[in-house]
């Protein structure tokens, strides 16, 4: 096509002033710029003086200021929260064992969904709930530690599926997200940035919360907006509580500043999600009440279930995996520390509960509760089983295909829900509160794994309460729903960009009407290979590994058994019946193969713990290729996934130094009580330690203290496992060039040190590697320098 000429393109331009003045004068008159279907453009234009200038301000017509965009007369608040690894028989609101008192007000409120749907893990439903796109177009198709460079599977949500937050933002809104985040690649969490795909970049005009898959609850490593704000060090600190606290405040400012303005709130809170950690005499009200064990568990809660219409009377109760112990089966101390595990849990989970509940009441307190729609999510996927058979004192071993045993644990019982370990309960237990359903978290071929309760409400426009709704909806609803909610339509292009189709549908067509039809009639699901498609009431499911196993060896997809169910006859996946009806089974099958690729879920990748080795999956790290990193000084916060990899290798670390007698304080740590590793000084001694993945801790100590004056103190680490990985090596410790102390590392971690905990220098945020130190542990003294070099 020939390019417009000089002359050509001058005679266009009374055309092109003339579309900028409509477009001017349709923001000035109408407000939002309408395509012509109907679909914006955002941002909208800038509004521009056209009056007449003059030649002094006294013949010119009066100025005007460019008008605020403002949402559509009417918009409601949004309050969207989130909770994390929550069963669906779990609280109390749905008829499990853990009470959820503030919940259950809610759900007597408002209206509890019976049928509504995750993705089966953390960051692909979020992703999924803010873009009104399926989690692999909306690049999330599982945890960005795992993700790999498939479209479908990258961890970056693209330009091309605007969240929810940004679109309200550019209509009007004030929006705020206040916890868990987990939706920005890992190699981009830095202080280096970049910046555009943290919250602030997604449409989130004020972020306070953590960046990572999960945190301790005691000692988190937080950010506000985009300026990390370190380790809280008060006393008596949970995270629940000061998100809670962090969105009453930022409620409270935008009502004292701006109270006719409409937000949007997402609060995120880390629970339940591992580990699982609650205040001492919270844990210890829940002494004994977890006895009967979790066959009983789960038939008491599936009696209560039916009782309060939360699950149609002629549910069936689905059966124990075979891989899973039954209860009775079990010795003595493997029950006492079953129960343990879920007395905490449940601890977590009503602390969890009276925090949103404080959120809940303040909300309900604002002149504009009435116009303030409640959306409660009640997990982003199903409890979770990866603490395997016997649970864990730390979650990260199963991500380093480590399964702890009851002996690895007894002895350290009574250190469980608190600051030590990253805790997690055993399989056994996250599948008694999936009930009534099979499997849990992972498994996004049942619904175990994939349906959580919702609860909504919105007074001024709905006032149904109490009900149950039973349509069958999908994480990718939210979005649309919200946005019509605000008379706001979907955008064609935001912030240049062509937009992809918002995938969702929104359901306010059923708060006022039980009966209302059916919102969504298809739905594909797959995580690690699981795969599920749900079409007019059938759903065909392939299971392809439980998610209490870490080790995934070979795989042929195509040879995976499938199972069939009619879910309108049967609410719990109970009775498969693909024997009786393979010509339907063959229709779905072929269904979500057309549905996978079409939004690119393919291809599929079944490996487990090693997809966390950026150096087996290729994964970005702002390390590089590096193989000497050198540190001027304290530098704190450095996530694992942009700093040196020190898994399978020899590395050292070197440090100039000027100290006193007997100096303490830490040098150089990477990672925390999860696994990793720490030199420093303590009493004048020169240490290091490796934390194996909370099995066991390695150390190496000076002979003698290391003298006052100016010092080069190294740890030097010699792997010794070749080309395979999480073997043994030889630590040897040196002050200025001479050895002063040797060691054996029996086994390293792995694969992963951490989803939260960061590599520092000078200083130890999070929790320490080794109890020989209590973190922060600042350095006494002048830390002029720490090189680390790795060595192949």
């Amino acid at each position: 096509m020939k390019k417009p000429g000089i002359f050509s393109t001058f005679l266009m331009l009374p055309a092109m002033a003339a579309g900028c003045l409509a477009i001017g004068d349709a923001l000035a008159a109408d407000g939002p710029i309408g395509a012509e279907d109907g679909q914006v453009t955002l941002p909208y234009a800038e509004q521009k003086f056209r009056g007449d200038v003059g030649t002094t301000y006294l013949n010119a017509a009066p100025a005007e200021f460019p008008a605020a965009v403002s949402a559509p007369e009417g918009a409601p608040n949004v309050l969207l929260i989130l909770l994390d690894d929550v069963g669906f028989g779990q609280f109390s609101a749905t008829g499990g064992g853990v009470p959820s008192p503030a919940m259950d007000k809610l759900a007597e409120e408002g209206l509890t969904f019976t049928r509504f749907h995750t993705t089966a893990l953390c960051s692909p439903t979020r992703a999924a709930l803010l873009t009104g796109r399926n989690h692999n177009v909306a690049g999330t198709g599982v945890i960005t530690e795992l993700a790999t460079g498939y479209d479908g599977y990258t961890g970056i949500i693209p330009k091309d599926t605007a969240s929810v937050a940004e679109i309200l933002r550019q209509n009007g809104y004030a929006t705020a997200w206040i916890g868990k985040n987990h939706n920005t690649p890992i190699y981009e969490t830095s202080a280096a940035g970049p910046f555009d795909r943290w919250p602030n970049g997604l449409g989130f005009d004020y972020f306070y919360g953590f960046m990572a898959g999960d945190t301790n609850q005691v000692r988190p490593y937080l950010f506000e907006n985009q300026t990390p704000i370190g380790t809280p060090e008060g006393d008596d600190y949970y995270l629940s509580t000061d998100l809670a606290d962090q969105t009453i405040n930022w409620l409270k400012t935008l009502e004292a500043i701006q109270p006719g303005k409409p937000w949007f709130a997402y609060l995120a809170p880390a629970a339940t999600h591992a580990p699982h950690q609650a205040p001492k005499e919270l844990i210890d009200t829940f002494k004994g009440k977890f006895d009967m064990g979790w066959d009983a568990y789960r038939e008491q809660t599936f009696q209560r279930q039916k009782d309060m219409g939360i699950i149609p009377e002629n549910t069936e109760l689905t059966s124990r995996p075979g891989s899973l112990p039954a209860w009775d089966s079990l010795n003595d101390d493997q029950k006492k520390l079953y129960t343990r595990m879920m007395e905490v849990f449940a601890a977590y989970g009503q602390q969890v509960d009276q925090e949103v509940g404080r959120v809940l009441d303040y909300v309900a307190t604002l002149p504009d509760a009435e116009n303030t729609m409640i959306i409660y999510i009640v997990g982003d996927n199903g409890a979770s089983a990866e603490g395997g058979f016997d649970g864990t004192l730390n979650e990260n071993a199963f991500f380093n295909a480590y399964l702890m045993t009851t002996d690895d644990m007894l002895s350290r019982m009574d250190e469980i829900g608190t600051e030590l370990h990253f805790n997690h309960f055993p399989a056994g237990w996250a599948w008694a509160v999936d009930a009534p359903f099979q499997w849990t978290k992972q498994v996004a071929s049942h619904l175990g794994g994939v349906r959580n309760p919702m609860i909504v409400k919105w007074p001024a426009r709905f006032s149904r309460q109490g009900e149950t709704r039973t349509q069958f909806l999908h994480v990718i609803d939210i979005a649309p729903t919200i946005l019509e909610a605000a008379s706001i339509p979907e955008p064609r292009s935001v912030n240049g960009t062509a937009q992809t189709p918002i995938q969702g549908k929104s359901f306010l067509s059923t708060l006022d009407d039980a009966g209302a039809e059916e919102v969504r009639t298809s739905q594909y699901f797959e995580m690690f290979v699981n795969r599920g498609i749900y079409k007019d009431g059938w759903w065909a499911a392939s299971l392809a590994f439980e998610p209490w196993d870490p080790v995934r060896g070979a795989f042929d997809p195509f040879k995976a058994k499938w199972e069939l169910y009619n879910l309108d006859e049967d609410f719990s996946q109970a009775r498969d019946i693909a024997a009786d009806n393979p010509d339907k089974l063959e229709e779905l099958k072929a269904l979500w193969w057309a549905e996978a690729s079409a939004n690119k879920a393919l291809p599929l990748d079944w490996r487990g713990a090693e997809r966390f080795s950026a150096e087996e999956t290729g994964k970005p790290n702002l390390a590089g290729d590096r193989t000497s990193f050198t540190y001027a000084g304290v530098l704190a916060g450095l996530p694992e996934s942009s700093a040196p990899d020190l898994k399978n290798k020899s590395f050292s670390v070197t440090a100039r130094v000027n100290i006193e007698d007997n100096a303490n304080g830490m040098i150089f740590t990477q990672g925390g009580n999860t696994g990793g590793w720490a030199f420093y000084l303590k009493d004048g001694k020169l240490k290091a330690a490796h934390n194996y993945i909370d099995v066991a801790v390695y150390s190496v100590e000076s002979d003698g203290t290391v003298p006052a004056g100016e010092r080069e103190l190294k740890m030097d680490f010699t792997y010794e496992g070749g080309e395979e990985m999480g073997k043994s090596g030889t630590l040897t410790l040196s002050v200025d060039g001479s050895p002063v102390g040797t060691g054996q590392i029996a086994q390293t971690t792995p694969f992963k040190y951490s989803l939260s905990e960061n590599q520092d220098v000078g200083t130890d945020t999070g929790t320490a590697v080794t109890t020989d130190y209590q973190a922060p542990f600042d350095f006494q003294g002048e830390l002029e320098e720490v090189v680390v070099d790795l060595k192949k």
